[in-house]
């Protein structure tokens, strides 16, 4: 499982949007490969550079910790959210073309700013583009022409309808199906290409449950939800008309009826995160008797896939339950549903009609966003999905000097040696599992700014004014190159993010943490800031994605990344104790403008314990950087106040309340104003450095504090 710091709803909202993909648009999960094997640590006023200039981060304050910001009058026991960041969240407006905002945001925005000067210093060199800075122009210059784009209206969907027009039978469907996964369309079998869990030194092909528009099963199940399946059935009828299909209206209800059966046999995100139930290989040929009902042959040589000898099925159970609901769906209703899909998935590469309609309901009407963002910030987008390691060259040789990955090497080394110290520590773990979980420890390997070897896009064809052409070209060339790689050996120097990404992940499979140049700035990580503040900062970071090794799904790999339980029974159910009253507490938080919403702890586990165990093991590893020395007072701040203040500033966070249901709904992750101060009731240390007692609202007793790591 790859698991990262940022939310799979916010990484919808603030991810550099990729080539248009089939399957990655509206996912209910935020994994980053198909495999789940890795995990994101976070999920989702514009600033602007002159062409080819630069464009400096903003610092902290004078120590690292914005101190104008804070609220003061605020107890910081009763409530720590508001005692790091009440002014600053008094005093901010989430921008109009966001649907929240906070520090994550903040360098996002630097992010685009700085890429945008870039892009923009690119030359073009004619219609066929050659060389990526001659491609990367192409792609950007040709998305900013908004009257060749409004001129072509519906035009460059005309192939794809057609094609599903044409389609004779159910077999051409499985066709489209499998075709979808290099381009544009739908599928109820998601595919994907990624390291073999249970040999982690090949690749293998993976399949997924798929199908559905609208983001998690609950969407279409759970009452609370009717608005959004009305507002949608009035999307998918909208973008048909737009398209010009046959009976509109009438064909929108049928999609919605087919894909609430879809959601009615999907997995539920807590199941669908539990690797001990998502590893099942089936022979390429068995398909046909475990899932029956669908063409799968026609599906495996449409994908382009017919050569891989197996795939390894994440929801087994579910898919004899969608290949049934494709045997009985009516051929005229897959045609629809094929058809809005497709549509859905251009509409933001089209003229402004479609346009329009794909902002007014995935941002603004699903998550608040009162405005379409500026035109330069979606053509960077643009330009970055289809080829963000090529401009992630140039950005590195511009914002990555060497001497913040020497500092980083450090930090990460004593948290490391923090997390070695807690292992020790540990009284309720024995010492087969402590073996074991000391070569787990060992074997982390460190990614830190940005790849060594960068991509290759000499054959990634770019042509002038193709917008949608060059984002499927761009989708195919990633297709092409990540099946062409099934059986073959894994490169373990390859990267999952880009160096110009704001986020972090950890991956199981390769048992690595990988931290992106752009997410190393404040107030993560400021050279010049106290220590005690980046020790809370990426120092808390660093901790959570080394605990993602050890959090509810990671500790189910070992040191080489393989598979496997490599715990006692004992001591798995002394974890599992902890962690269930964890997921309790998180459970417990209430959003009053969203009544009846409540944080799923166990989709969000992992990604708690991560917060939990990587505060503790930073707080360790701030503690031995002292040497034995007393830490100064700064501002009449003790140290490790600064500590516990420097995570709750990384997660600063608005949210507008339609964008938080989508959070509570469809991320991984909990909100961010409940991360700044969460694990912190856990932590004795907090409680002794705020001087926080029984009578403050965010006091737990001892006994019930969590301690896992």
């Amino acid at each position: 499982m790859k698991t990262s710091l940022l939310s799979a709803a916010t990484a919808l909202a603030l991810s550099l949007a990729a080539p248009v993909h089939a399957h990655d648009v509206h996912a209910a999960d935020e994994c980053i490969d198909i495999a789940c094997d890795a995990s994101l640590l976070f999920e989702a006023g514009d600033s602007a550079a002159d062409a080819g200039g630069t464009v400096a981060a903003t610092r902290y304050g004078t120590w690292g910790i914005d101190t104008a910001g804070m609220d003061t009058s605020v107890e910081p026991g009763d409530d720590f959210f508001r005692y790091v960041s009440g002014t600053w969240a008094d005093s901010t407006d989430i921008p109009s073309d966001k649907s929240m905002y906070g520090s994550f945001l903040v360098l996002r925005d630097l992010s685009e700013a700085r890429v945008r000067g870039l892009v923009e210093g690119y030359v073009q060199q004619g219609a066929a583009a050659t060389g990526d800075a001659a491609k990367v122009a192409t792609l950007y210059r040709s998305f900013l022409d908004e009257a060749a784009i409004e001129a072509l209206g519906a035009k460059p969907l005309a192939p794809y309808l057609d094609a599903i027009r044409a389609a004779a039978d159910k077999d051409a469907m499985a066709d489209l199906m499998g075709a979808s996964s290099g381009s544009v369309g739908a599928t109820l079998f998601r595919l994907g290409v990624s390291d073999d869990q249970r040999d982690p030194d090949r690749y293998t092909l993976y399949m997924s449950q798929s199908g559905l528009g609208l983001g998690d099963r609950q969407m279409y199940l759970d009452e609370k939800f009717a608005p959004q399946r009305e507002r949608y059935v009035a999307y998918i009828a909208q973008l048909l008309e737009l398209a010009g299909w046959d009976e509109p209206k009438a064909n929108a209800q049928r999609v919605f009826d087919f894909e609430k059966s879809v959601a009615e046999a999907h997995w539920t995100r807590a199941e669908s995160r539990d690797r001990s139930r998502t590893y099942n290989p089936v022979e390429r040929a068995a398909f046909a008797t475990t899932a029956p009902g669908f063409n799968w042959e026609r599906y495996f040589a449409a994908a382009g896939v017919g050569q891989a000898p197996r795939a390894v099925v994440r929801q087994d159970s579910a898919m004899p339950k969608l290949a049934k609901l494709f045997a009985d769906a009516d051929l005229d209703t897959l045609k629809a549903w094929q058809a809005f899909h497709v549509t859905d998935q251009a509409a933001p590469l089209l003229s402004k009609a479609f346009v329009d309609a794909n902002f007014d309901f995935r941002s603004k009407f699903l998550s608040g966003q009162p405005e379409q963002k500026e035109r330069w910030k979606r053509g960077v987008a643009h330009a970055e999905g289809a080829m963000g390691e090529a401009i992630g060259r140039d950005y590195v040789a511009l914002y990555f000097p060497p001497d913040a990955k020497a500092k980083m090497d450090d930090l990460v080394a004593n948290v490391k040696a923090a997390m070695g110290a807690r292992l020790d520590q540990l009284e309720w773990m024995g010492d087969d599992t402590k073996k074991e979980a000391r070569a787990k420890l060992a074997g982390f390997g460190l990614k830190i700014g940005h790849p060594e070897t960068w991509r290759d896009y000499a054959a990634l064809e770019v042509r002038d004014g193709d917008v949608l052409g060059n984002a499927l070209r761009s989708a195919a060339f990633e297709w092409d190159y990540d099946r062409g790689r099934i059986g073959g050996p894994v490169d373990k120097a390859e990267w999952g993010m880009t160096p110009q990404t704001v986020n972090a992940y950890y991956s199981s499979v390769k048992n690595e943490i990988v931290f992106p140049a752009a997410i190393l700035q404040p107030p993560f990580f400021d050279p010049d800031a106290d220590p005690a503040v980046n020790y809370g900062g990426i120092g808390g970071v660093i901790g959570h994605e080394i605990i993602h090794g050890f959090d509810d799904q990671g500790r189910k790999s070992d040191g080489q990344g393989l598979l496997r339980d490599w715990w006692t029974a004992e001591d798995a159910a002394k974890f599992e104790a902890q962690a269930a009253k964890l997921g309790a507490q998180y459970e417990a938080y209430e959003f009053p403008q969203l009544p009846g919403m409540h944080i799923n702890g166990k989709v969000a586990m992992g990604e708690n314990i991560g917060d939990l165990g990587g505060l503790t093991i930073a707080l360790e590893a701030y503690r031995r950087s002292l040497g034995g020395q007393e830490a100064p007072v700064i501002d009449g701040f003790s140290g490790e106040q600064r500590f516990f203040m420097g995570w709750a500033q990384v997660w600063r966070t608005l949210w507008r309340d339609d964008a938080l249901r989508q959070q509570l709904v469809n991320g991984t992750h909990s909100p961010g104003h409940i991360r700044a101060f969460a694990p912190l009731r856990n932590i004795d240390a907090w409680y002794e450095a705020f001087g926080v007692d029984k009578d403050d609202a965010l006091w737990v007793a001892p006994e019930d504090r969590v301690r896992i790591w």
